[in-house]
C-alpha cells in the first residue's frame, strides 16, 4: 500500500466503480479500497438471503424461501436505459465482457387507481387503456414531433423553439393533465413537476432516448445484469488487473491526509497510500457534506408476479407513479424482478418500492406502492439519508458522490458519475469514444 497513486477511489458502490473504470481507461494509477469485507457499498447485492436477513436484524429466512445462494438482492436496484449514459461507460470500460444483460419486460405507469401500460411508439399510443380516442390522437402528434425534433434544423420546431417552456409545448398539442403526468414521469423520467418551467429541449432528448432504448430490445427500454448489479462492482475488480489497479476489501480509510488543504493521501491504520486526488462515497467524508432529504425503500419478497391486469404478468417490471397521482411532490417507483434475471428462485419474486421522503411517517408515504404488490411474503424497510458534497473538491482535490436517489432507473446517477468525471479530470468525458452498441461485444452475448 505504501506507494503513490493518481487517484484513491473510497468505497466499492457502483457510481465509485464505474469511475475506477473511466480513470484507469484514461491511463490513471489507482487504489481502490472498501471498509467492507463485501463489493457494492450502499449499493450492494445481498446474497445468500441470510446475510439480507441479518442486515435487517431477523432471524433467518423460513426454509420455503429456497436456497439461501440462489437469491442476489440489490439494496438498490436500478434498471438501464437500453441507449442509455451508463450503458456507454461501461462500454468504454470493457467491463460489459463480464456482464449479461436481460431486458426487464414492462414498463408500466399508475393512474387512477390501476396500472397501464407505457405507451412508447404511435402504434401503442392508439391502442393505450390510458387516453380516451381524441387525447390518443393528440398524443400521437406530440410523439411524431419529438421523433423528428432536431435541435439543428428549426423547420422541426413547428413553432417550438429548444428555449420553449415544456408546459407550453404540452399546451400546444392540447394535452390533458393525467397525459402530461405520464409523458413527464414515465417516458422522461422525470421525478417531480419542476421540468415544466424549464427549456422543452431537455424533455424532448429524455422521451427520445426512451424510445431509442425501447427500439433496442422490444419489451421495454430498461436492461439489468443476470445476478443483479452486484455483478457490476466485481466486473471492474476483475477489470482492473488488466489496468493495473489494486483493489483492497476490508481496509478501513481512518483517515483522509490533507497538506496545505490539499489531499496527500488516506491512512488505513499505520500505513499511508500517497495521492493526488481522493474520490469517495460521502460516508467516507461526512465532514464535507450536507443532507439534502431523505429516501425510503422497500425490498419485498413475493411468492408471485405483480398484477398488471391482464393474463400474462411479467416477471420483471417498472411501475412509476407520478406524484399527482397520489397528491405527492415526488414519484413513487416499484421495480420486481424474478429467476428469469437471476436474482431468486423459483416462483420467488423481489420487488422494491421507494420514493423520497415527504412527511414524518415515511411508510405510510409508500403505500399506494406496496398496494400493489399485495400479499407481501416479508418485507425490509430502510430509511437512509441523502447526502451531496459541500464543495466541487478541485482545490482540495477530494471529490465526493451524492447518495443514491430513489428512482429504479440509472440516468441520475450517470449524470452525477460524470459530474465527479469533469471535476476530476477538468473536462467532461467524450460520448465520441464510444463507437460500439452494447451488442457489438466480442464476448458479449447481448440482451435477451
Amino acid at each position: 500500500m505504501d506507494e503513490e497513486y493518481d487517484v484513491i477511489l473510497l468505497g466499492t458502490g457502483l457510481k465509485e466503480c464505474v469511475l475506477a473504470g473511466l480513470l484507469g481507461v484514461a491511463g490513471k494509477k489507482i487504489l481502490h479500497m472498501d471498509r467492507n469485507k463485501y463489493y457494492g457499498g450502499e449499493s450492494a447485492s445481498m446474497t445468500p438471503l441470510e446475510d439480507l436477513y441479518s442486515k435487517f436484524n431477523m432471524s433467518p429466512p423460513p426454509t420455503d424461501t429456497g436456497r439461501g445462494r440462489d437469491w442476489n438482492v440489490d439494496l438498490i436496484p436500478k434498471f438501464l436505459m437500453a441507449n442509455g449514459l451508463l450503458v456507454k461507460l461501461l462500454i468504454h470500460t470493457g467491463v460489459t465482457r463480464y456482464l449479461e444483460f436481460k431486458c426487464i419486460e414492462g414498463s408500466y405507469v399508475y393512474k387512477g387507481q390501476k396500472i397501464h401500460k407505457v405507451p412508447a411508439d404511435e402504434r401503442e399510443a392508439l391502442s393505450s387503456s390510458l387516453m380516451g380516442l381524441f387525447e390518443k390522437r393528440r398524443f400521437r402528434n406530440l410523439l411524431v414531433w419529438i421523433n423528428d425534433y432536431d435541435e439543428k434544423d428549426p423547420k422541426t420546431y413547428k413553432d417550438v423553439p429548444p428555449n420553449t417552456r415544456m408546459i407550453d409545448a404540452f399546451k400546444k398539442f392540447g394535452l390533458d393533465q393525467d397525459t402530461i403526468d405520464f409523458t413527464g414521469h414515465a417516458l422522461a423520467l422525470h421525478s417531480d413537476d419542476d421540468y415544466l418551467e424549464k427549456p422543452a429541449l431537455e424533455t424532448i432528448k429524455r422521451i427520445k432516448l426512451y424510445s431509442e432504448s425501447l427500439a433496442r430490445y422490444g419489451k421495454s427500454p430498461y436492461l439489468y445484469p443476470l445476478y443483479g448489479l452486484g455483478e457490476l462492482p466485481q466486473g471492474f475488480a476483475r477489470l482492473s488487473a488488466i489496468y493495473g489497479g489494486t483493489y483492497m476489501l476490508d481496509k478501513p480509510a481512518d483517515e483522509i491526509v490533507y497538506e496545505n488543504g490539499v489531499v496527500v493521501g488516506v491512512r488505513s491504520g499505520d500505513q499511508v497510500a500517497r495521492c493526488k486526488a481522493v474520490i469517495c462515497d460521502p460516508s467516507y467524508a461526512q465532514d464535507k457534506v450536507k443532507k439534502v432529504g431523505q429516501v425510503i425503500r422497500a425490498i419485498c419478497l413475493l411468492r408471485h408476479p405483480v398484477s398488471v391486469g391482464t393474463n400474462a404478468s411479467p416477471g420483471s417490471i417498472q411501475i412509476i407513479i407520478p406524484q399527482k397521482q397520489v397528491q405527492r411532490h415526488n414519484d413513487i417507483y416499484v421495480c420486481c424482478m424474478a429467476q428469469t434475471n437471476m436474482v431468486t428462485p423459483k416462483d420467488w419474486y423481489v420487488a422494491l418500492v421507494s420514493t423520497t421522503v415527504e412527511t414524518n411517517n415515511p411508510e405510510a408515504e409508500i403505500r399506494p406502492g406496496l398496494a400493489l404488490l399485495e400479499p407481501i411474503y416479508q418485507k425490509f424497510v430502510s430509511v437512509s439519508d441523502l447526502y451531496e458534497p459541500i464543495e466541487d473538491g478541485t482545490t482540495s482535490r477530494l471529490f465526493i458522490s451524492s447518495s443514491y436517489d430513489a428512482t429504479t432507473h440509472f440516468e441520475s446517477t450517470c449524470i452525477d458519475i460524470l459530474d465527479v468525471y469533469r471535476r476530476y479530470m477538468g473536462e467532461p468525458f467524450d460520448f465520441s469514444k464510444v463507437t460500439r452498441g452494447l451488442d457489438a461485444d466480442d464476448n458479449q452475448e447481448g440482451a435477451q
